[in-house]
């Protein structure tokens, strides 16, 4: 099975968000997590991040797809700059035996670029209804290209996606976020803007699956009329 890379960011007008510092799993009012708004079918989660004035965020959807076409299009790197809010650039830079490294570069348009290297893992598990599949990343710049002069480097960077099948053409996605945003962004803006910028995210995520290129695989196959 081709190994997969899942890098998957926001970036939501003066702020950077990467994906959450623990693998996503489902919202419990007992983990901390409060509901923050609800709109377009995605569920907001926040909850205060020991040390930081920066909150996490997870976020709680359903894509009409399956689970393994969803994550066909998160894998999906080189088409990021095509579909991704803001995305300027990826760049796989490494396969491992385990994980993948990657480079990217995000454009905000308002201020100056931010970049980061990420490292990606994935796993994937049976259930009753199909395959889960879970992906995580976290900063590795250590491994990618050296800083450049007009760019803004994100030094910490960790994230999550957590697709499980609902059903034969539908993925219960859940999403999660923290990060710093790279040079001197008030905490209340990235905040706000980093909340706001999630729907981004699975609205781009929902659009792009509907590509042919991504669902090939779960038509059924055509069958002879000699049943051979």
């Amino acid at each position: 099975m081709k190994e997969r890379i899942v890098p998957m960011f926001i970036f939501a007008l003066a702020s950077i968000v990467c994906l959450a510092a623990e693998p996503a799993k489902s919202a419990d009012v007992n983990d901390g997590w409060k509901l923050a708004t609800e709109r377009n079918g995605v569920t907001i989660y926040s909850r205060a991040h020991s040390g930081s004035f920066l909150k996490e965020f997870k976020a709680v959807g359903e894509i009409a797809a399956p689970s393994r076409a969803v994550s066909e299009v998160i894998e999906d790197v080189d088409a990021y700059p095509s579909f991704m809010p803001y995305m300027a650039e990826c760049r796989l830079l490494r396969r491992e035996s385990d994980s993948l490294v990657s480079y990217q570069r995000i454009s905000p348009k308002i201020c100056c670029d931010r970049d980061y290297t990420l490292r990606t893992f994935r796993s994937s598990w049976p259930s009753v209804a199909g395959l889960v599949y879970s992906n995580r990343w976290e900063s590795a710049n250590a491994l990618g290209p050296a800083k450049k002069p007009g760019v803004v480097r994100v030094e910490f960077c960790q994230g999550a996606w957590l697709l499980e099948p609902n059903g034969a053409a539908k993925t219960h996605a859940t999403y999660s976020v923290y990060t710093d945003t790279g040079g001197l962004i008030p905490a209340f803006i990235a905040n706000h803007f980093s909340e706001s910028g999630i729907g981004e995210v699975f609205a781009a995520v929902r659009k792009q699956v509907k590509q042919p290129k991504y669902n090939a695989a779960f038509k059924p196959a055509s069958i002879s009329a000699s049943g051979n």
